[in-house]
């Protein structure tokens, strides 16, 4: 006959006096970590206490018990209530809920602490954000769940957020089918369906990173550093029914804006109201863009202007902005680093000086009548007005009078229009008559007798300038500057050599913003503040330059006639650019880049997605990565699609200097360069053309 299993006695539970425990030498916990004792005090304080003492009475020398109980696990909550005491908010003998254990057990304390420590399973997270969840439903703001459980309030926000990804995924989480750090990737995007599109994307790819999924959730949204995000603002576009996107689990640039087509269509609103107000100042034409093409100025005169100066209020606040920002860095001058408010206010007074000394100019109402304005929106997502150019059907005469009848503009005030303005006279570029009030003067000479004359004059004007170097050069700088800057007409002059700036038709979006396009801008800047623009005060300045500037400048005008770029054969018609020209082009433009040292990897080009990878087949994608990298590399995106594979192969190809054939030099060219076939080019320079400055400015390709 079977005898029937023992049942299991628990341990007692009693309340006992504080003031009869103790902490035991047995409990294991040595190290403080978790909630501090301080922290635990205030949740006892709050809640009372949730979970007993384990306890174990104190024998005597005889083996009898004392009254005294010892707290081998449960140390934390003894210290907590310990301080409750301390402070008067707890009776000394106030009773404690304990587990009494038989002191007779075979179970040592040293077993019930560790145990009680090892065996707890913590809350599954998920569980953690569905009770913050149910908290917040009942009542409970952000602010109090996290005074409860002593964390910041960011990370309730965190963790309810979390709460926000379709219930498909959680399942997938609580399931152990992803991480932490992917499930926090998806609260991106509020859109469920979307991302659980994400998802069954990624489920079975060997790559499922976060970024790759923040990355596909954003794909079609813009970052609110996106130029247009800073120019209309994010409270204008939240107000017009935008949605904003964004991270609470990583540093995101402020989100990103869902509904792009609301927001191109707030920018054009918010451009063509500012285009309004030029238009009001009297400009023949204005043209508006979200970022006009580099080059877009090419082939148009730029009008000189008049500065305004400020008047008296903003003059005074100019001073008083200079004189804060002197005292401030004063101040500090022997400090590290600044505080985060000194350093905020240095930046607030350089904006406010920088929009008050940075003036617009005045222009003559003749040539507002006539010339354009671009508006724009820069890079960095601030309204870009650029006043006064004029295209070449619409260049005044050669005896257009009309800015002898037309009132200047004052310094600072609008245009206004007199009853005299005859710019009308301009439009469309007909040329206007002037009447001759001196009936009785003498006719022209006869038309051939001049050209004879001016024959003659011509030869030996050309036989002086062979002969004098530094004429020779202040002319053709003086004719270069005229069509770099467009301080002229397009047409004129009497040296028959031009300037053609080269224009980009095609061109990728980030080409204005690249780091030599910024540095041909602000070089171009630097040179344009100085140079005159009236064409006699131009030849004057050009003479005085010495030798040193001339070759700067002149190295810089000629560098805007650099076309290196490829062609279609038929692009012109009657054929003027051929396969052959290209061809030839294209291998003087190698034999200019070894002449400077060139290095499109040292000049900033990288290959990405939209520059080249998402543009090329796959095995072009493949070709690059074995090329730059291994046969291993490719393996690890071979199986991708299209999309996939070029983000993956612009991670492997960052930092690899690798480069497309279009910008790599002549592979035959170089092998004999290397092999010495090619002639030093140095060497065939003019003296001139060969001293140190010179070589120096060689060596920068970028400026």
């Amino acid at each position: 006959m079977a005898t029937a299993a023992q049942k299991l006695t628990l341990s007692s539970s009693r309340d006992i006096p504080f003031n009869k425990l103790v902490l035991s030498q047995a409990n294991v916990r040595r190290v403080k970590a978790g909630v501090s004792i301080e922290e635990l005090a205030e949740d006892i304080a709050r809640r009372t206490l949730l979970q007993g003492l384990n306890v174990r009475p104190v024998l005597d020398a005889d083996g009898a018990e004392t009254g005294m109980f010892e707290i081998p696990a449960g140390g934390r909550r003894y210290r907590a209530l310990e301080l409750l005491v301390k402070q008067k908010r707890l009776a000394k003998t106030a009773p404690v809920p304990c587990v009494v254990r038989d002191p007779a057990s075979d179970i040592l304390a040293e077993d019930d602490s560790l145990a009680e420590n090892i065996q707890r399973a913590p809350l599954h997270p998920l569980d953690q954000f569905r009770a913050f969840q149910a908290m917040q439903a009942k009542g409970k703001s952000e602010e109090d769940i996290a005074a409860a459980f002593f964390i910041g309030v960011n990370v309730v926000k965190q963790r309810l957020r979390l709460t926000t990804v379709t219930e498909k995924l959680l399942d997938v989480y609580a399931e152990d089918g992803m991480s932490l750090e992917q499930l926090m990737a998806f609260t991106v995007s509020s859109d469920h369906a979307r991302q659980e599109q994400v998802w069954a994307t990624l489920e079975k790819s060997w790559s499922k990173e976060p970024y790759q999924i923040r990355r596909m959730l954003t794909e079609k949204a813009v970052r609110a550093a996106d130029r247009r995000a800073v120019f209309v603002g994010l409270d204008a576009y939240e107000e017009a029914g935008g949605i904003v996107m964004r991270d609470l689990f990583q540093h995101d640039d402020g989100g990103w804006l869902e509904n792009v087509t609301l927001l191109d269509s707030l920018v054009i609103e918010k451009l063509k109201a500012a285009a309004e107000a030029v238009a009001a100042e009297g400009w023949k034409w204005v043209e508006v863009a979200v970022s006009f093409p580099f080059g877009h100025t090419n082939g148009l005169r730029e009008l000189a202007g008049a500065p305004t100066e400020p008047t008296n209020e903003e003059q005074a606040t100019i001073d008083s902005l200079e004189a804060e920002y002197e005292s401030l860095e004063t101040e500090y001058e022997k400090v590290d680093e600044l505080p985060e408010d000194v350093d905020q206010r240095l930046g607030e007074i350089e904006t406010a000086l920088s929009e008050l000394q940075n003036r617009p100019r005045s222009f003559d109402l003749a040539d507002i009548a006539r010339g354009g304005a671009f508006v724009s929106v820069d890079a960095e997502g601030f309204l870009s007005i650029e006043r006064g150019y004029v295209r070449p059907e619409d260049e005044p005469p050669a005896h257009d009078e009309s800015k002898e009848e037309v009132t200047s503009a004052g310094a600072g005030s609008p245009p206004i229009a007199t009853s005299a303005h005859h710019t009308v006279i301009t439009v469309g570029g007909r040329a206007v008559e002037s009447e001759d009030d001196e009936n009785d003067a003498p006719g022209p000479l006869p038309e051939r007798l001049t050209i004879e004359l001016t024959a003659h004059r011509t030869l030996a004007l050309q036989d002086r300038i062979a002969n004098n170097p530094r004429v020779a050069m202040t002319a053709l700088l003086h004719k270069f500057v005229t069509d770099t800057f467009h301080f002229g007409s397009a047409s004129g002059g009497c040296l028959e050599v031009s300037l053609r700036q080269v224009s980009f038709p095609i061109q990728a979006a980030d080409l204005k913003n690249s780091s030599c396009s910024r540095a041909i801008a602000e070089r171009h800047d630097a040179w344009k503040a100085d140079i005159p623009r009236d064409d006699r005060a131009l030849w004057d300045w050009l003479v005085d330059l010495d030798d040193a500037h001339r070759l700067a400048l002149l190295a810089h005008c000629v560098a805007h006639g650099v076309n290196a770029l490829h062609e279609k054969a038929d692009c012109y018609a009657g054929g003027a650019v051929t396969a052959h020209s290209v061809q030839q082009r294209l291998k003087h433009a190698d034999r200019l880049a070894r002449a400077v040292g060139l290095n499109m990897v040292d000049a900033g080009w990288k290959p990405t997605v939209d520059n080249y990878l998402g543009r090329v087949p796959k095995r072009r994608i493949l070709d690059a990565v074995r090329e730059a990298k291994d046969e291993r590399a490719v393996q690890l995106i071979d199986h991708l699609k299209k999309g996939e594979m070029a983000i993956e192969a612009e991670r492997l190809l960052a930092d690899t200097g690798w480069l497309p054939e279009p910008l790599r030099l002549d592979d035959v060219e170089q092998a004999d360069l290397e092999a010495g076939e090619t002639a030093d080019e140095s060497e065939e320079l003019p003296e001139f053309l060969s001293d140190d400055e010179a070589k120096e400015s060689a060596d920068s390709d970028c400026g």
